[in-house]
């Protein structure tokens, strides 16, 4: 079997991946709060654990992986979204989760095996809640209950900080019910406006972190495998999960791995509306990037290191996948993936390397190969894309079609050059494209290039007057 070795967040170094129990490999992944469509920043762990959960499917067994990713359904951002706009809170809910699982999907990425909803779990989060006041980690205080920290020795371990350290680095919430400034909220109250549920402590909703402790108790087990998420969650949330999950449940490691994926950035600096670099999964989407188009340029950087999305990225990878796509086209995968494929995946979620193993298929014309490792990372069938469809290259007359591929990037700047009505320039173009062994033609749906025997791409390496 498949030797996985992924970077445990826990133990600050790549361990190998030994699961509790082989034929129920689990993982739990912190997913989206619905509230409004997702950002590109959001769409980045979801791509980073799908292909993990991809890979945890093929080398054990697509039945033997549980995963699970939450959707959060009351928050206080839910609430102001609601006083904003005047909408009920159910009906931008279930309109958000919607979109977001469509969103997920135009990128290739698999419906986990449970997307629990936090108000579906209020019973057993209040169920934890007694067992920590009752086991002395948490107390009640003026209709809050809030998580004793310093009852918990092994607090900071996963970040690695003092909570003298994290009390300094933080913006923690004073309130005088408080014993102390870094005890944080397992239950609030609710005002008549705002949801809420009976408990114990009063009419009041869950905080933030005791939902993802009770869900992934209830659909995982005390002690379970993964635990992935952004590194924005490591603290507090994450740390917060730990605490009050081992507290209720002693002897329980709670997760055995942890893993986080890097922030992302647009064109080099942080998203942000005010910059006007901030995007949606959606709007990409409707300005025609296609979904597999987004997923190629996130496999293209390493999980754990900072990714930066910018346009000339997407159009690049575009390229790419029009190359692959048109080797592809009506072959027939490998029966099954090819073994260094899965190695460098299995070596911490190497998706730059397994890109780079891509290339060498198609330059070594191995499409069988090639369109089987596409697959398993999550890369759909070009018998199945319609942009691919309309703008496919033809080369029925060449012997050698992966190497049509370069002609793409020559094609686009063809079709910007005529749309920009440089005619002189397109022509240009257009007359070197074919001095390399094509026949070039338009059509409604896009440029097509019949390539001939005679191609030659070193002859579009030369450079043209204008460029």
């Amino acid at each position: 079997m498949t030797e996985i070795t992924l970077y445990n967040t826990r133990t600050r170094r790549k361990d190998r991946f030994e699961p509790i129990d082989p034929d129920n490999v689990r993982m739990y992944v912190c997913g989206p709060t619905v509230y409004d469509r997702a950002h590109l920043g959001n769409a980045r762990p979801a791509v980073v654990f799908d292909v993990l959960f991809r890979l945890l499917r093929h080398v054990y067994g697509a039945d033997h992986v549980t995963y699970v990713r939450n959707i959060t359904d009351v928050d206080d951002k839910i609430i102001a979204r609601a006083d904003e706009t005047g909408r009920p809170i159910s009906e931008i809910t279930e309109e958000t989760a919607r979109w977001y699982v469509e969103d997920m999907a135009a990128l290739g990425v698999l419906e986990p095996s449970h997307m629990p909803r936090a108000t579906a779990f209020i019973g057993q989060m209040i169920a934890m809640i007694e067992e920590l006041i009752a086991r002395g980690h948490a107390y009640a205080a003026e209709g809050h209950v809030l998580f004793d920290v310093k009852s918990y020795a092994a607090y900071g371990a996963l970040s690695g900080r003092s909570v003298d350290d994290m009390i300094a680095g933080a913006r923690v919430e004073v309130a005088p019910y408080k014993r102390d400034p870094m005890d944080f909220v397992l239950w609030k109250p609710s005002t008549p406006d705002q949801p809420g549920w009976d408990s114990p402590w009063g009419r009041g909703r869950p905080g933030w972190h005791i939902e993802c402790s009770a869900m992934s108790h209830a659909l995982l087990g005390e002690t379970f495998d993964i635990h992935g998420g952004g590194n924005d969650l490591t603290f507090p949330h994450h740390e917060n999960e730990i605490a009050q999950s081992c507290c209720a449940h002693p002897g329980s490691d709670f997760a055995r791995v942890w893993m986080h994926n890097e922030m992302l950035q647009v064109e080099g600096k942080k998203m942000s509306k005010s910059l006007g670099n901030f995007f949606t999964v959606h709007d990409l989407l409707e300005q025609g990037v296609p979904g597999e188009v987004i997923r190629f340029v996130f496999l293209s950087t390493h999980y754990r290191k900072p990714m930066d999305w910018t346009a000339e990225k997407a159009k690049q990878a575009e390229a790419t996948l029009a190359g692959f796509y048109l080797q592809t086209d009506g072959v027939e995968p490998a029966k099954s993936v090819p073994e260094d494929l899965v190695e460098i995946l299995a070596n911490d979620l190497n998706t730059a390397g397994a890109l780079a193993l891509l290339h060498d298929y198609s330059a070594n014309n191995r499409p069988a190969d090639l369109k089987a490792a596409m697959t398993l990372l999550g890369l759909p069938e070009a018998e199945n894309l319609e942009w691919f469809r309309d703008r496919r290259v033809f080369v029925s007359a060449t012997n050698d079609p992966h190497r049509a591929h370069v002609l793409w990037p020559h094609l686009d700047a063809w079709m910007e050059l005529r749309n920009a009505k440089n005619y002189s320039a397109a022509d240009e173009l257009k007359a070197k494209i074919e001095a390399a062994g094509t026949v070039l033609t338009v059509t409604p749906t896009g440029p097509n290039a019949e390539v001939l025997p005679s191609f030659d791409p070193s002859k579009l390496e030369e450079p043209l007057e204008w460029e």
